[in-house]
């Protein structure tokens, strides 16, 4: 991780290394937090934010379904974030809010904990690396089962949640492949470890919904408009884990990943063991879309203005300029 300037932590602005918390923060040993990220891109039009405040809309609703009422509204958010990027001198970055309960409560009772609020930002490049997005990964089914929603919030992005991801990452690495597939707790696929998943079988794409106990990502969801404004047809079902293997393509979503082909499963090439044709074109549509290049999808992008260098060191700075509803909207 290359570390950048500044921090934005429950309303200012700290220098990197000083952005810390006490050891006793119950999000540290409970897991009581939950979080987002965003990609900040270099676009036609200045650095942008891909539909900034639908992951902070997320960031909320996730906050609230585990009783975690957030001290700052979402505008307020979004300037901080377009703020911290800014002043970073930042033109593509990976951004990583958080909202989660602090110090100063211990046990199960989090509700007289404070809620805390961060945000961070820093170079990263694609979650499962150039070449896979280039050429595909392989992936294996995972031994773990997606958290069922009769035990957890799947439709929250909460950070204890996630040991559920990392145990099956972990045995997916250690066992020679670069991603793990998760089945949901009927055995129908739902996702990765940190991305949603497609099967496309004779040019109709089909992807897990939310019964599937998937996170409901805003990457699949702007991959989702731009198949079916390409004229694909899209359906949100139950697959079957060997629908996977018997696929023409595999692909993943995620803001960190991006979108990546699948070439192996199980062992199992898919297609051609080379990316498909379907994947490719949703592949340069949304690198299009990210990067400015595409007018019909201009409103996902949340332009990065220039500092506020009169604004003194430390403090939040002004509101900016609230973006369209059809941005809002997503």
């Amino acid at each position: 991780m290359e570390p950048t300037d500044l921090i934005w932590m429950n309303g200012k602005f700290v220098a990197w290394e000083d952005a810390k918390v006490h050891v006793l923060t119950h999000g540290l040993h409970y897991g009581t937090g939950v979080f987002d990220s965003m990609r900040c891109y270099d676009t036609q039009i200045g650095p942008a934010v891909f539909r900034n405040v639908e992951h902070l809309e997320r960031l909320h609703r996730s906050a609230e379904l585990y009783y975690m009422p957030v001290p700052y509204s979402v505008e307020e958010l979004r300037t901080a974030t377009l703020e911290l990027i800014a002043r970073n001198g930042l033109r593509s970055c990976y951004v990583r809010p958080i909202v989660n309960r602090g110090y100063g409560q211990m046990g199960l009772n989090p509700l007289e904990a404070p809620v805390d609020v961060t945000i961070a930002c820093w170079e990263w490049g694609s979650y499962l690396g150039e070449e896979g997005v280039r050429n595909g990964v392989r992936a294996k089914v995972s031994s773990w089962r997606r958290i069922s929603p009769d035990s957890l919030i799947p439709h929250a992005k909460a950070s204890g949640q996630y040991l559920n991801s990392v145990l099956a990452k972990v045995e997916s690495v250690k066992a020679g492949y670069q991603e793990a597939i998760l089945l949901d707790d009927h055995g129908h696929v739902c996702e990765g470890t940190g991305e949603n998943i497609y099967v496309v079988r004779e040019g109709e794409i089909a992807t897990p919904g939310q019964h599937n106990s998937i996170l409901d990502g805003i990457t699949r969801r702007s991959i989702i408009q731009i198949a079916q404004d390409l004229g694909y047809t899209v359906v949100e079902r139950n697959v079957a884990r060997a629908e996977m293997y018997l696929a023409d393509e595999v692909f993943m979503s995620g803001t960190a990943a991006e979108l990546v082909p699948v070439r192996e499963i199980d062992d199992h090439t898919i297609g051609t063991g080379q990316p498909g044709e379907i994947t490719r074109v949703l592949q340069a549509a949304f690198d299009d879309a990210v990067h400015g290049r595409s007018e019909r999808y201009r409103e996902w992008l949340d332009v990065v203005q220039a500092p506020a260098l009169d604004t003194p060191t430390g403090e939040a700075p002004a509101p900016a300029s609230a973006p369209s509803a059809s941005t809002a909207a997503g």
